[in-house]
């Protein structure tokens, strides 16, 4: 699980700042920051706190930067950049990264060992960290400084008159409240003097905001320095928080927190590399939404929740991993958002009404529902609590509910109207919308087919087989229309969307949902002939391409300002969340040796991204050409919970209420670990 880099990487400063991590509170905040803490985000920050969780998302404290004195010579540990310079240049004394539970940075100076840790406690705007010092043959002193930020995570700050230059400092606790209406900031740091010299700092440069066209500039506010002798081998635990730490040990918490990680990892059936390093990424994602519901962050760093994502997440994230309360919460959360027969595309960042304009949110809530009675076998609270939602939804569409999302005579699911994006291809540039797909989507047919069939399969385990059967009839008439509609002899695979006379050939993705769901629409030489399409030309060693490089509009980039990156968004570029849909449909179809053959291939691919961008996570989306360069946010919710269904599910063959590996793989685990292990 240990993800290791040494000074190759770390005082190499172009590579060093390629790579992040990230610490998550469970509350939707967030420490993030590059492996040698030179910020290249809006979003890096030690404290992101989350005022209104999972969303109100602030950026409290930027950095704390370390420098060591050692007979009077002074030892800079940070890492900043400016227009024309990096200043300090602290990583010269980087001599490794480590990411297992928590990340940890590995620091000489001047003969001095120096093991800084931070981490995020789980369910309060709390970061710690945590300096262990070692090899100390004399006095030295310590000088940390907190530069301050104090705004919105999607903006900058500029230096201005209005901030609040004078803290107070007691006690070993410096507390101010930077600006009206922003959290109180704490910072503990036992033992210390503090010297005010309240000042800003001008012109930090975050260079992936450049890349993306976007403002990249920021001052940082400074109240002073934090100081500390130190005489023998030594540990200080520094507290940053938006409650008061008074009482509070930095260590005691840490061990907490170090407890509960250990426990999600006991709660898995199989632990190898693979599934507990997505374990933890996956817990990364599973936030509080209100005093007893739970949510699922889309992706880092700007995502907050979404209908659609976490629908498709939950069985990775949740189910997989053992956590069925939370997966419990979640469905309840979204269960009580559902109107007019639809869940929420997402809840917005300040707290607002949610927002609607998703087709496949609500299909995806009946997959979920599915596979949480699967694992669980809770037959009482689903009956109870979700069955009379799922009916309300499927009266809804037959109706017709918001976008002229209907039911038409021919038992399919039609969705869309001018200027509206429905489907998970939702790009939109002003009123252009980049890929529009109205009318009879491929993907969203196939969940409707499965929305009816896991209805009725619903009725009949909760002893109504007549309403049961009704349904049944109602989803053999959507499968055949669906077959006549979609395929296409000539083309050999499924038209991606038809509207009218209008068939869409443009070779997407989408129709891999027809072979993966629970209930697959394609079957034989078919399924056998999209799988084949789909590795011949969508398939790349991190996921599948979002439309063919034969077709006209193509993007093989995603990158520059905010228009080029959209048009390219579902135009090529590679999505990582499909290779969990790509392996459940080569095991179902190629068969057990051969599917899970090639999908060992799959993860070994993927692999080496568990080391790029966000340490220990997956990234949103990738460049459709080699060497597809991780792009979008750095850590993506669907993207770790299809990898580690897939890998559970369909690799291990662990699925369902009964955690164990089936019989059929127990002489064949062990190879396959071993080989995930390797190229690991």
């Amino acid at each position: 699980m240990k993800i290791k880099f040494g000074k190759d990487v770390t005082q190499d400063l172009d590579k060093a700042i390629r790579h992040e991590w990230l610490e998550t509170n469970g509350l939707g905040g967030w420490a993030g920051s590059t492996v040698i803490g030179a910020n290249t985000r809006r979003y890096h920050g030690l404290l992101v706190a989350a005022t209104k969780p999972p969303v109100g998302r602030m950026v409290l404290l930027s950095k704390l930067d370390e420098t060591i004195e050692i007979d009077e010579e002074r030892h800079e540990l940070g890492s900043n950049q400016f227009s024309d310079i990096v200043h300090p240049r602290g990583y010269q004394y980087l001599q490794s990264f480590e990411k297992s539970f928590f990340p940890s940075f590995e620091y000489t100076v001047g003969g001095i060992g120096i093991r800084k840790t931070i981490a995020a406690l789980h369910g309060e705007n709390t970061t710690l960290i945590l300096y262990e010092f070692y090899g100390v043959n004399s006095t030295f002193k310590l000088e940390l400084q907190p530069f301050i930020a104090a705004r919105d995570y999607h903006g900058l700050m500029k230096a201005n008159d209005a901030v609040q230059q004078e803290g107070s400092f007691q006690d070993g606790i410096f507390q101010v409240q930077p600006y009206e209406g922003v959290p109180e900031l704490y910072m503990a740091i036992p033992g210390a003097d503090f010297e005010a010299s309240p000042d800003w700092h001008f012109d930090f440069q975050y260079p992936i905001e450049k890349y993306r066209g976007l403002d990249f500039q920021e001052d940082l506010f400074t109240h002073g320095r934090f100081k500390l002798t130190v005489d023998s081998p030594a540990r200080i635990g520094v507290i940053v928080s938006t409650e008061n730490p008074a009482g509070r040990d930095a260590f005691e918490l840490f061990r907490k927190e170090k407890r509960r990680r250990q426990r999600l990892l006991e709660k898995i059936p199989v632990k190898d590399y693979f599934s507990k390093t997505l374990t933890l990424a996956a817990d990364q994602f599973v936030v509080q939404r209100g005093d007893d519901l739970h949510t699922m962050i889309a992706g880092y760093h700007w995502f907050a929740d979404w209908g659609r994502d976490t629908m498709i997440a939950l069985p990775g994230m949740t189910l997989v991993t053992g956590r069925f309360q939370d997966a419990k919460r979640i469905l309840s959360a979204f269960a009580r958002s559902v109107n007019q027969g639809m869940l929420p595309n997402r809840f917005p960042d300040a707290g607002e009404e949610a927002e609607y304009n998703t087709v496949d949110a609500t299909l995806w809530f009946f997959v979920a529902v599915y596979k949480y009675l699967q694992y669980t076998e809770d037959h009482n609270w689903v009956r109870r609590e979700l069955l009379p939602v799922l009916q309300e939804i499927i009266d809804w569409h037959d109706r017709g509910t918001r976008y002229n999302i209907h039911v038409n005579d021919n038992g399919l699911l039609y969705a869309g109207e001018p200027g509206v994006q429905l489907t998970w291809m939702d790009a939109k540039i002003g009123d252009w919308v980049v890929t529009p797909r109205q009318g009879y989507a491929v993907e969203i047919n196939a969940l409707w087919y499965n929305a009816l069939m896991i209805y009725a399969e619903l009725l009949e385990r909760f002893g109504d087989s007549a309403k049961s059967r009704q349904f049944r009839i109602r989803a053999n008439k959507v499968r055949s229309t669906f077959l006549e509609l979609f395929w296409s002899d000539e083309l050999g695979y499924l038209y991606d969307y038809v509207d009218g006379e209008y068939r869409d050939p443009g070779l997407r993705p989408n129709q891999i949902f027809a072979l993966h769901l629970p209930f697959p629409l394609l079957e034989g030489e078919r399924a056998k002939q999209v799988l084949s399409i789909i590795e011949e030309k969508l398939y790349t060693p991190f996921g599948l391409r979002s439309l063919s490089p034969d077709d006209p509009n193509y993007r093989a980039n995603y990158g520059g300002d905010q228009f080029s990156r959209d048009s390219a968004y579902h135009q090529g570029t590679v999505w990582s969340w499909l290779l969990g849909p790509y392996v459940t449909a080569l095991v179902r179809f190629l068969g057990i040796a051969a599917g899970r053959e090639k999908a060992v291939q799959v993860v070994n691919n993927i692999l080496p991204q568990l080391r790029e961008a966000c340490i220990g996570n997956v990234s949103e989306i990738f460049d459709a050409e080699p060497p597809h360069a991780p792009r979008g946010a750095v850590a993506q919710a669907w993207s770790v919970a299809e990898l580690l269904r897939a890998y559970m599910e369909d690799v291990l063959g662990v699925r369902g209420r009964d955690q164990r590996v089936g019989g059929h793989m127990i002489e064949q685990l062990r190879e396959y670990r071993q080989r995930v292990a390797a190229a690991s």
